[in-house]
């Protein structure tokens, strides 16, 4: 009797077990994720363009994968017309430098303006998960463009 009833025990926990896996399985991401990015120019006498930028439309990037093989090597055919998003946030910075050189107070400004975006982001819910950054510049004696740009990543509960 006992083993009858340990073994019906044992099936039906079997079943929800695997009942629940494919549950799992099936449904949607738990997670989205945002990518938030930040371009301050440190081009010299402040002709750059300084950033943030926050797409506000989604793209799967499953419509513009290809996978090649040894058997098919064909070119990813995407248009960057069908990739290209308009639908944006943008919020204007400052500049790094100045006719002056190197302008400290643009700089403080910048940083009240991405802590302010990344709070709300905090207080919509988003959690910060990741920070990356990169300088682009040759940094040679002729070089006169540059950027120091900045990538949030952000992720929330569905």
């Amino acid at each position: 009797m006992k083993r009858s009833i340990l073994a019906s025990m044992l099936a039906v926990a079997t079943i929800f077990s695997v009942s629940a896996q494919n549950e799992v399985e099936n449904t949607l991401p738990e997670f989205e994720i945002k990518v938030i990015t930040s371009i301050e120019s440190i081009v010299p006498l402040g002709l750059g363009r300084s950033r943030i930028i926050s797409a506000n439309t989604d793209r799967d990037y499953e419509e513009f994968s290809s996978e090649q093989t040894e058997n098919d090597n064909t070119r990813n055919k995407s248009k960057w017309k069908d990739i290209r998003v308009k639908d944006f946030e943008e919020i204007k910075l400052l500049n790094f430098y100045n006719v002056g050189g190197i302008r400290f107070q643009n700089i403080a400004a910048n940083d009240a303006v991405i802590s302010s975006k990344l709070t709300s982001k905090l207080a919509d819910g988003w959690d910060l998960i990741f920070v990356t950054s990169a300088v682009e510049c040759d940094a040679g004696e002729t070089d006169e463009q540059g950027i120091f740009i900045t990538r949030y990543l952000f992720k929330r509960k569905l």
